[in-house]
């Protein structure tokens, strides 16, 4: 748990005198060996605001790589922990004023406003409203609307319960808190608000609600009885959310989203979804390369389509592991060089062997610590190589491949 930040807190970070104390706190190294000479001098000309301001810079650092413009925003600890990533945000945002132009949005749980910023960045969206609770984190929200300056689309902050309804908004997005006092909440009846009380209640409008990217969404659709779409989001190689939609038009599938950021800072990505083919080979000797699709793929259960899309044959038909003759553009692949044992003696001497000093270890399917693995093997060489494990029907197999390369 972070500082807990007060009205009078937010007022102050959002004034003038706020600002220059900001920028004087964000020249603090504060570091585990500086910190008790920061908080002093910050106690000392800022006091009794000086805990609000070392928290929101220490907040704003971490949020470097998730929020963009983090340097301005004001935010919490536990905000941040569950804000959006802005390159999703942005994404799901675009998506959404395409597939319903000129609609109005309303983000019911809006928090600190990520969710809003993105959606107010986007033309041909009539309109954004976000409400919450939180009074605190509501003042944060008006201040982060306006770290873009001014934004294309109208918005409005309001407080307000999310399952009390207070708009007649085409679209209604959620985010309900997956943290409690006890810690992290699994239960999708325990969640705040629930997840069947916010579906429930928005019935018959279009509504998106962002879950954990654990969320068991086969149990979703069984025990709960959930039509709509389930959307798998990753980020640069990272399962970052499971989105619901549902509502008029929505329709009833899966897939997958998976973003990259290249180094020029444009995101690009590709889906996959349950109604494409998914006929693959699931036999035969390895080919020349082994593929390890994108997490939100094998979390959505896709990777039968992605491997028919790619001309690529399972390993085994429980095992999310693929392989060919070539890696799909822009993705990572393992080139096999020989398969090996799994018998740790044997592994050691075929690794020495093979001069490796430097040994990324892929397992799926067997029960094995690559990090505990990797010290009892005792590397001594020169070489970056990678080794996968994995199964084959009931056999435990290892292919000893070249470090893992993208496809250009």
């Amino acid at each position: 748990m972070g500082y807990e930040f007060t009205l009078d807190d937010v007022a102050f970070l959002r004034g003038r005198y706020g600002e220059k104390a900001l920028d004087v706190v964000s020249g603090m190294a504060l570091t585990p060996s500086s910190m008790i000479a920061d908080v002093e001098a910050a106690r000392r000309r800022y006091a009794p605001h000086d805990a609000a301001l070392i928290e929101t810079v220490r907040d704003r650092r971490r949020a470097a790589r998730k929020l963009r413009d983090a340097d301005q925003w004001l935010l919490t600890d536990d905000a941040l922990q569950q804000a959006t990533p802005s390159v999703v945000a942005a994404h799901r945002a675009a998506e959404i004023a395409q597939r319903f132009p000129g609609a109005v949005i309303h983000d019911i749980t809006c928090s600190i406003g990520g969710e809003v910023v993105e959606l107010a960045s986007q033309d041909g969206i009539a309109g954004v409203i976000g409400s919450d609770l939180d009074h605190v984190r509501l003042s944060m929200a008006q201040h982060n609307r306006r770290v873009l300056g001014q934004l294309p689309t109208p918005t409005a902050l309001l407080v307000a319960d999310a399952l009390t309804p207070t708009s007649t908004a085409d679209v209604v997005i959620a985010d309900p808190a997956r943290r409690s006092g006890a810690g992290r909440i699994f239960r999708l009846d325990q969640l705040t608000p629930p997840l069947p009380d916010v579906l429930m209640t928005y019935s018959g409008r279009v509504v998106i609600v962002k879950c954990a990217p654990g969320l068991d969404y086969r149990a979703l659709r069984n025990r709960f009885g959930f039509t709509g779409e389930v959307q798998i989001t990753s980020l640069d190689g990272g399962v970052r959310e499971a989105c619901l939609w549902s509502g008029p038009g929505i329709v009833d599938r899966t897939r997958a989203t998976v973003l990259r950021t290249g180094s020029d800072g444009v995101v690009g990505g590709f889906e996959v979804t349950d109604d494409e083919p998914d006929d693959v080979d699931q036999h035969g000797p390895v080919g020349r390369w082994i593929v390890d699709p994108d997490g939100a793929v094998v979390r959505a259960g896709l990777v039968r389509q992605y491997a028919a899309r790619h001309g690529l044959r399972q390993l085994d038909p429980q095992i999310a592991y693929l392989t060919g003759e070539q890696v799909p553009l822009g993705e990572r692949g393992f080139e096999v060089i020989e398969e090996v044992s799994t018998s740790e003696k044997v592994l050691r001497k075929t690794l020495a062997a093979h001069d490796c000093g430097t040994l990324e270890i892929l397992v799926r399917g067997l029960d094995v610590d690559p990090d505990a693995l990797r010290k009892r093997l005792r590397l001594k060489g020169s070489r970056s190589l990678a080794l996968v494990l994995t199964r084959i029907g009931r056999k435990g197999v290892g292919f000893l491949c070249e470090a893992g390369a993208r496809a250009r």
